[in-house]
């Protein structure tokens, strides 16, 4: 009857880890979905500015 418990318990804290982890990757989507749309409502010069390299000689 314990190893039966344990297993119930085990599994009740995979599931509540899982749950834990979609939520976590949900966050993760709309952090990516809003940095990306702030991007796209920038103008493209902004961008074509920032130089990653200095010119050469």
């Amino acid at each position: 009857m314990f190893a039966y418990e344990l297993h119930q318990a085990r599994s009740a804290d995979l599931l509540r880890e899982a749950a834990r982890h979609r939520l976590a990757q949900e966050a993760l989507r709309h952090r990516r979905s809003a940095t990306r749309h702030r991007a796209q409502d920038r103008s493209p010069t902004d961008r074509s500015r920032r130089h990653w390299f200095t010119r050469a000689a």
